[in-house]
């Protein structure tokens, strides 16, 4: 083969995409050699456990680096100290005091790098490994280890149902709200994923569908932390003073609420059944995600060409496709077909620990990339705005669709199944 033909994958999104796979295979072929991801970083296992992430991590991301035909000189101690910038802010997160506020480390992550940027400036020396877009995409090809086909089958036909539904109706919704504002198309399509799938992580995977501001998905992660919080405490209570249902609740709580940390624990709140129904709610949404991603790929593929001379053939297409979806569907649908679904959920949980990792060195990146300035912008309240009344709207859908799925349809679904077993029992007698 030619040098051209090889040469049209050297490029960040191309290298990021087999990087990430590289982990995934190797996740695979050697769980043994992969660290856990610690829950907490109070023993000295745990500590080893992180050093020993940072060595996976930097051996991928380091040779990445050097694939695209750049030297490693610079970048391996600016990614070591990122990392560990990460680690704190890791640590600040498990705070019991901390914790119970519901504030995860990817918002000190952000907070960190801002603080850093704003005050003592970019560090020269940190330059060659501020590269956000690089980890995320990475991170992103382990996210599609998560999306598993058997959960969608588990979710039953009314979670799966409740997904579609409040997905497409909220994202369209946000979507023409955020035109009606005067909201740039960019972050009008982070906004509308964020608030209608699944928050951060729907964020981060739009942004990486369209190429999006770093800036701008910084400020969308930010604000979904933020008001996740007193949702996670005010809507238990509203569900209790409605007399809600503990499937309806649960329901109700997993459709909206945009972090799954957030989702436990607000379902724990109302008792067991909600926190079960609350994680399915989830989890159908959750899977969403790969073809949300897909379809905005398409989408602003397509738009690209729009405005140039350049024609949509399927070759144009494919060049400003974003490859990383490719990687994400590829380590979906291995792990949804070639493992049991105990096996899929044990080494994800180990993918999952790397793109822990990933992402969170992203954030601090994202961090160090941003300038107050921007945050402050008064353009800014514009996007406060939308998101807000987007997710007014995704309250009020999200509970009518859990009561008329959970509630209603579920009473008459229980009242068939009495009446068979009575049928059933008498027929026997």
């Amino acid at each position: 083969m030619s040098k051209s033909f090889f040469r049209q994958f050297q490029n960040e999104d191309w290298i990021a995409t087999l990087m990430g796979l590289l982990l995934v295979a190797s996740v695979i072929v050697l769980p043994g050699l992969i660290p856990v991801f610690p829950k907490e970083l109070n023993t000295v296992g745990a500590w080893l456990s992180i050093l020993g992430l940072l060595v996976v991590a930097l051996l991928v991301s380091a040779l990445g680096v050097r694939l695209l035909g750049e030297r490693l000189k610079g970048f391996v101690p600016a990614f070591v100290a990122i990392f560990a910038l990460s680690v704190l802010c890791m640590l600040l997160s498990g705070i019991p005091a901390i914790k119970r506020t519901g504030f995860e480390s990817v918002f000190f992550s952000v907070a960190l790098g801002l603080l850093i940027r704003n005050t003592v400036g970019l560090p020269a020396w940190l330059s060659p490994a501020v590269r956000s877009e690089y980890y995320i995409k990475i991170g992103l090809v382990l996210l599609g280890t998560s999306v598993l086909f058997g959960e969608i089958l588990e979710a039953g036909f009314f979670g799966i149902l409740q997904g579609i539904v409040v997905v497409f109706s909220v994202w369209y919704f946000t979507f023409w709200l955020a035109r009606k504002m005067k909201v740039d198309e960019e972050m009008g399509v982070m906004l509308s994923s964020a608030v209608s799938i699944c928050g951060v992580s729907a964020a981060i995977a739009t942004c990486g569908a369209i190429k999006g501001d770093s800036k701008k998905l910084s400020f969308v992660v930010s604000i979904v932390l933020i008001v996740a919080i007193p949702m996670m405490y005010l809507m238990p209570y509203l569900a209790k003073l409605m007399g809600l249902s503990q499937e309806v609740a649960g329901a109700w709580l997993g459709g909206t609420i945009d972090t799954t940390g957030a989702v436990v624990a607000a379902g724990k709140f109302l008792g067991e059944t909600a926190e079960t129904y609350s994680v399915i709610i989830k989890s159908s949404q959750n899977v969403l995600l790969g073809v949300a991603a897909f379809i905005i790929s398409i989408y602003w593929s397509v738009r690209g060409t729009s405005n140039t001379e350049l024609k949509p053939t399927p070759r144009v297409l494919w060049d400003r496709f974003p490859k990383f979806v490719v990687g994400f569907m590829l380590a979906s649908l291995i792990f949804s077909t070639c493992f049991d679904m105990g096996q899929a959920k044990a080494l994800g949980s180990l993918a999952k620990g790397l793109r822990e990792v990933m992402f969170s060195v992203a954030f601090v990146c994202i961090g160090l990339e941003t300038d107050f300035r921007y945050i402050f912008k008064a353009e800014n309240r514009r996007y406060i705005a939308t998101f807000l009344i987007a997710q007014c709207f995704n309250i009020i859908v999200t509970l009518i669709v859990a009561w008329l799925l959970f509630g209603w349809l579920g009473c008459r679904k229980r009242n068939v199944y009495r009446h068979i077993i009575v049928i059933s029992m008498a027929s026997g007698c």
